[in-house]
């Protein structure tokens, strides 16, 4: 997880105890240890061995002074070792006390040591001055820790419980008693709201308690306790403003404030450690901290606490004891348990260098990491190599990698290996400058080095050849110019640098001598250059950006950049080398640069990347970028701003899409965003990429978009510049194209072809810019577009300016065209402009029709009316003349014109003014023209005397004030019912009420309204007013009848019950009654009437033929029939056998029309009186053996004929006599011959009938019984069973059969109809034979034509009988 590096490990060098350390002070670069061998050891950074200082007993305590330059060691003795790192010499000294030393502690400010003893004694030694100033009995037992504070005051810690704090002369200025033995004594500064300086004493009290004594506030010292589960206080240390970071025994790693309000407060607190944490570190120098406990070390960053930024285990160790920083930050120690030493490198200078595709990052002290850019990542591998020093700068080339610190470099041949050294590149001779050396760069040949404002441009290796004139230069080469050069570049062909002044200059290494210059406003401080070397990106010292292409000689503003730009980097892919990156400490800013656009060369930023934290990035590919870390790693990162492309066309994901689109339009990238558009199907989006190709002059990829859009006239436009050359003219089209017209015009007149902006404006109808431009470069063009100007003045109402330019426009002679057009407008706007006698002059001169409406109008508006009338003439528009004429009260003059006038207004204000003049027959006339119908009525009833024309006209217009008018009309004339009539045709319901009452003619009033007016129109209120009048005129019928109409149901059935119970009055009543029940849908009002129809409310049971209405009327079709099965058994008892067959007929209609199935008892009913109407049909056409068949048939069921018993039986034997079938005619005369049927047998048939009786059919040989002819067998319809031709119900399937309403026999499937109107089957054959002698249906009486008889091929719709 981390990435800190092992620098060298020290493998117990003190032996297997306690090992101690102790960094050098400022520069950090001598590191001392000790241990329990009595010694004290000197390493420098890199772990070599500096000094051995033996000890003669151990070693209590060793410190560094301030500056770094003398180590102060103490042991179990009186005396004191001091090592002077400058010197390397050691030095003894007396301190005045014969105790043992315990403590020392130097001071923050001066060369100033304080050493305590283990009685309580203390030394204030000066290095300086060597002055000793010995202190007895500062405390009574030993002195465990001290400090000192910026301002000099010592303060010292013992065991007899109590801090001391003293001057720099040993002067006890106060004493604090404490509850424990103190530890780790600092000073530092609490927070507050003002800056004091270090006034607070922080020490740990008995390892439990942290205790803060504040200097200006003594007598309020705090005591903090923790948590007891945290364990014991092993460290704390102070940091940031006032914070306090501590470690406990039991692993807890937590921070506080000692902000007054917050003290105490945790900020923060974390676990570090499962069993035990021996020891914290800060550095606020790199703003890290760590703890380490069991066998790791756990770093977390000071601005972000809550996360560790990286782990060292130490896998190999029982435990570490102790940690600590170099003053720099760059190495950290770490203490192991078994006495060795672990020196990591914590914290580095990123040095990085790049020249593609090499990378060179500084990975540790010595060591550089050479990286060769790849796609393949798996190829990525870094190339170690180790250096003679610790650089302070490095550079790599094509060939070549150089580091060196000072004024000095050291080159390296990275494509030859040093001799005798396994990996390492050759080493070349290194290289002193005149100078400190600020930055390298390196090509293939030369290195470039900047040193004190000056550039020394050389060979990097001496050729073959000698090159005197180009192996070295310095510049500025003009020692007289005054300019400090602050940045520089190296490519293949150029070095580019920049000055103080503002001055960008390119070298160019070929020709040795500077190949061009450009001069900015303000001094320049850095240039990043594309890997081409054509464009670069500069800043200057007013931390602005630009882009300056040295091809073109052109710079743009880099806008939107970063607050404080930490470095740009160019995209290093061919196809993407319009991109780069601006990045700060936070993010990466992605940017595009377009050269030719139709906005001009333009930077856009088009992205925004989060940067990981303290990393550097260093080459971008295709939108990949790879990063130095600050271990002197190389990390790959793809921008926000190109991701698209990792996602791929698969993702169906829209919202994905639509970001990816965006993204590749925003790169420029046209195609990929087309084919995103196409996953898409967005019309939209296709229209937003047709633009931006557009505007980067992608004309074939606009081209293809508009096509698939099917924009006809933009592909048609594209087509047609496509070959444009110019640029600049090519961008007025274009933008043009985009409705810039400003822009335009810009582009055209910078063009080849400045005329193109005159044509643009024309076409736009902007006169007032193309009469300017005319001007300039196209007089000739000035009179037709002075007349198109004007033509657009005049139609927004600009009439002087359009009458001067079209005078203008009329003073050259282009046309005969035009000089009408123009002629025209002088007329039109000379009258705009009330020159009403030259316009209209010129118009009459013109003569065309349409000019002279135009003029017509225009005075019409101005109300000169009698010269428009004129022009209206003229031009044939006779009706504006005539309208005019009336307004003048010409009336003559519109008299002329009428035979020509159509409009209805003319002819109305015409009649008004003959009906004034008292000429009614023309006034009629006119208002027949005008429609007016209402005065026609009028001026024939009140003038002319013709009420019947007016009675007739009102019927036919159904006019309201006609009818009102012909209403008076008869009213004078007594006639009521023909007033109350057009009373309410004139809807004037309130009069024609009062009207009726008044005549006592309310029943004709109620009728009329019924007659009237339709279901939608009728007003319930007028109809209750009707029934409440008849309620008090006692007329039941009438109020039930109205009160139905006024939709009052409940009362209409009270009503109407009521005179129901009047014989006179029943029928009407009960069937107003029955409506009522179905109008209503009321179940308790259908309830109320069948018990009435039922006599259950008075005991006299009505006429079923009313509960057969009633159950029709409610759609209750099943009761209905019912109903209509008994009432047609009463009419058959009757013998009215019509009526009994129109009432089933009608309920099996009903039935069928309701997909009912009709019931068995009824349609053999409806047969049996069909039949005997048949006989009839059959007879009449002399086919007696049908006849007989039907006869037959009625005979056998003769019970249900009881009133005519006697003449059907002897119809059947007459008709089955003339049949032939003697047999039957024997039978039924037989049964007539009975006693109770013979004395009724009409005379004229008797002796017949006695003759068949007495003279039976003869039997047959042997005695055998001959019976009559057979009669013919046809199949089944179900199941093809054959059968007798009359039989309706098959002996095999035992099906009911539908019979023929032709011939009553039963139906077949080979010949099959149905009459069109009832839609019951019958026999094609025969229905087609016998509608050759009759025309209508022998079922329904309806006339029918034999052409419509169709076969029907299905038959199942017809066998549906229960």
């Amino acid at each position: 997880m981390g990435t800190e590096k092992l620098l060298f490990r020290l493998e117990q060098p003190h032996g297997p105890g306690d090992l101690y350390i102790a960094w050098q002070k400022g520069s950090g670069m001598y590191l001392a240890t000790t241990g329990i061998d009595s010694m004290v050891n000197v390493f420098d950074r890199y772990g070599e061995i500096q000094e051995r200082i033996r000890l003669s007993s151990l070693c209590t305590g060793f410190e560094w002074d301030s500056d770094g330059d003398v180590l102060a060691i103490i042991c179990q003795t009186s005396q004191l070792t001091l090592w002077d790192a400058n010197t390397m010499k050691r030095s003894v000294v007396e301190v005045g006390l014969k105790d043992l030393m315990t403590c020392l502690v130097w001071a923050k400010t001066s060369p100033v040591l304080a050493i305590g003893t283990s009685k309580g004694n203390v030394s204030i030694y000066n290095h300086n001055t060597s002055k000793r100033i010995p202190i007895i009995g500062k405390h009574t037992k030993k002195i465990t820790c001290g400090a000192w504070n910026n301002e000099n005051l010592l303060a010292l810690g013992s065991d007899d419980k109590s801090i001391s704090i003293s001057n720099v002369d040993g002067d006890t200025l106060r004493v604090v008693n404490l509850r424990a033995e103190p530890f780790e004594l600092q000073f530092s500064e609490m927070k507050t709201e003002e800056r004091v300086g270090e006034n607070t004493i922080s020490l740990i009290v008995g390892r439990k308690t942290l205790y803060l004594y504040n200097l200006l506030d003594p007598e309020n010292p705090i005591e903090l306790a923790f948590q007891q589960h945290y364990g014991a206080i092993v460290n704390y240390k102070w940091f940031g403003d006032g914070y306090i970071l501590i470690g406990f025994s039991a692993g807890f790693f937590i921070a506080i404030s000692t902000y007054i309000k917050e003290v105490g407060q945790e900020l923060f607190q974390i676990r570090n450690h499962k069993n035990s944490l021996t020891d914290i570190a800060i550095c606020e120098v790199i703003g890290k901290a760590a703890s380490c406990g069991d066998n790791s070390i756990k770093i977390h960053d000071l601005t972000n606490l809550q996360e560790t930024s990286s782990v060292l285990t130490l896998s190999q160790e029982s435990g570490i004891d102790r940690i600590s920083w170099s003053k720099d930050g760059q190495l950290l120690a770490a203490c192991t348990k078994g006495g060795s030493l672990n020196v990591y490198v914590s914290h580095m200078t990123i040095l990085t260098s790049v020249c593609p595709p090499r990378i060179a990052i500084l990975s540790s002290l010595t060591e550089v990491s050479l990286y060769n850019y790849t796609v393949d990542k798996m190829k990525l591998q870094p190339v170690t190599i180790l250096l003679e020093i610790e650089p302070s700068f490095i550079a790599v080339g094509s060939y070549h990698l150089a580091a060196g610190m000072n004024n000095k470099l050291w080159f390296y041949d990275l494509t030859k290996p040093q001799p005798g050294v396994q990996d390492a590149p050759l080493k070349l001779k290194d290289r002193q400058y005149l100078g400190a050396i600020t930055s390298v760069r390196l090509n293939s040949e030369y290195a470039s080095v900047l040193f004190e404002g000056k550039i020394m441009l050389h060979m990097i290796e001496l050729p073959e050849v000698s090159q005197e004139d180009k192996e070295s230069i310095t510049l500025p080469d003009n020692q007289n110019e005054i300019v400090v050069i602050s940045c520089h570049e190296l490519t293949a062909d150029f070095l580019i640098y920049a000055t103080d002044m503002g001055h960008i200059v390119y070298f160019h290494l070929e020709e040795w001598t500077k190949a061009m210059e450009y001069k900015h406003e303000v001094g320049i401080t850095d240039v990043f250059v594309d890997p081409a070397g054509t464009r670069l990106v500069f800043l200057d010292v007013k931390s602005r950006g630009y882009l300056y292409n040295a091809v073109t000689n052109e710079v743009i503003p880099v806008l939107d950049l970063p607050n404080k730009v930490l470095g740009v980097t160019w995209d290093s892919n061919i196809t993407d080398r319009d991109i780069f990156i601006i990045y700060d400490k936070q993010d990466i800013f992605t940017y595009i640069y377009t050269r030719l656009s139709t906005g001009g060369s333009t930077v856009k930023k088009v992205g925004q990347t989060l940067l990981v934290s303290k990393q550097t990035p260093l080459l971008m590919c295709a939108g990949e970028v790879m990063s130095a870390t600050s271990g002197g790693q190389l990390t790959q990162l793809t921008l926000t701003s190109h991701d698209s492309i990792q996602i791929g066309l698969t993702d169906k994901d829209q919202a994905v899409l639509e970001t990816n689109f965006s993204k590749q339009v925003a790169l420029h990238r046209f195609n990929a965003a087309l084919e995103t558009c196409h996953a898409l199907k967005s019309k939209k989006l296709l229209s937003t990429l047709a633009e931006e190709a557009l505007q980067c002059l992608e004309l074939e990829t606009a081209l293809r978009v508009y096509k698939e859009l099917e924009d006809v006239a933009m592909a048609n436009n594209l087509e047609n510049i496509m070959n444009v050359e110019d640029y600049k003219l090519l961008c007025g089209y274009i933008s043009m194209f985009m409705n810039n017209y400003d822009k335009a015009q810009e582009w055209f007149l910078k063009s080849s072809c400045p005329t193109a902006a005159l044509d643009m404006r024309r076409d736009l109808l902007q006169w007032d810019q193309a009469l300017q431009l005319a001007k300039k470069m196209a007089p000739e063009q000035i009179a037709m577009i002075s007349r198109e100007y004007a033509q657009q003045l005049e139609f927004i109402g600009n009439y002087s300016e359009a009458l001067r330019h079209y005078e203008k426009g009329l003073q050259e002679n282009l046309s005969v065209e035009h000089t009408f057009i123009c002629k025209a407008g002088i007329a039109r706007t000379n009258l705009h402009c009330s020159n009403y006698r030259h316009g209209m002059s010129i118009a009459v001169e013109l003569d065309n029709k349409q000019l002279l409406k135009e003029c017509a109008d225009i005075l019409d508006k101005k109300k000169q009316l009698s010269e428009a009338a004129q022009l209206y003439e003229k031009c044939q528009q006779y009706d504006r003349a005539a309208s005019n004429y009336i307004k003048l009260k010409n009336w003559d003059k519109v008299g002329e014109l009428l035979s020509n006038v159509s409009s209805n207004k003319i002819y109305l204000q015409y009649a008004k003014a003959k009906e004034a003049e008292k000429k009614y027959e023309e006034a009629i006339t006119a208002y027949q023209k005008a429609k007016d119908f209402d005065s026609v009525i009028r001026l024939h009833l009140e003038h002319l005397n013709n009420p019947e024309i007016a009675v007739e006209m009102v019927q036919e217009t159904r006019s309201v004030e006609g009818a009102k008018l012909v209403a008076k009309f008869f009213q004078g004339l007594n006639d009521i019912a023909s007033a109350i009539k057009f009373l309410i045709m004139s809807k004037c319901s309130d009069e024609a009420f009062d009207l009726a009452k008044k005549n006592s003619k309310m029943s004709l009033y109620g009728d009329i309204l019924l007659d009237t007016f339709t279901e939608d129109e009728i007003k319930p209120q007028d109809f209750a007013r009707i029934a409440t009048y008849f309620e008090n005129e006692r007329d039941s019928l009438l109020a039930g009848k109205y009160w139905f109409h006024a939709r009052d149901y409940q009362k209409a059935m009270k009503h109407l019950l009521k005179a129901a119970k009047s014989n006179s009055k029943e029928r009407e009543a009960i069937a107003t009654a029955i409506d009522v029940v179905a109008s209503s849908n009321d179940d308790s009002l259908s309830n109320t009437l069948i018990e009435f129809l039922l006599g259950e409310t008075d005991g006299l049971p009505k006429d079923p033929k009313y509960l057969f209405r009633l159950y029709m009327a409610r759609k209750q079709f099943r009761e209905a029939s019912k109903s209509a099965v008994i009432i047609a058994n009463e009419e058959q008892i009757n013998g009215n056998y019509r009526n009994a067959h129109d009432v089933l007929f009608a309920m099996c209609q009903e039935l069928k029309q309701n997909a009912i199935n009709i019931p068995y008892e009824m349609y053999t009913n409806l047969m049996l009186l069909h039949s005997y109407i048949l006989v009839r049909l059959h007879v009449r056409r002399g086919d007696h053996l049908k006849g007989a068949r039907m006869l037959i048939r009625v005979a056998n069921n003769i019970s249900k004929f009881p009133s005519h018993i006697v003449p059907i039986l002897t119809s059947t034997v007459i008709e089955c006599h003339r049949a032939g079938l003697r047999h039957a005619a024997y039978k039924y005369a037989t049964m007539l011959m009975n006693p109770d049927y013979r004395k009724n047998v009409d005379p004229k048939y008797a002796k017949k009938i006695e003759a068949v009786v007495r003279k039976p059919p003869k039997n047959g040989k042997d005695g055998e019984i001959v019976g009559d002819p057979s009669e013919p067998l046809t199949p089944c319809p179900y199941c093809d069973s054959m059968l007798p031709e009359t039989e309706v119900t098959c002996s095999s399937c035992k099906n009911n059969i539908p019979f023929c309403i032709v011939t009553g026999r039963h139906i077949k499937n080979s010949d099959l109809t149905a009459c069109p109107e009832c839609d019951f089957p019958a026999l094609r054959t025969e229905f087609i034979e016998v509608l050759d002698s009759e025309d209508h249906c022998p079922m329904c009486s309806e006339k029918i034509d034999s052409r419509r008889l169709l076969k029907i091929e299905n038959t199942k719709p017809y066998l549906n009988i229960e």
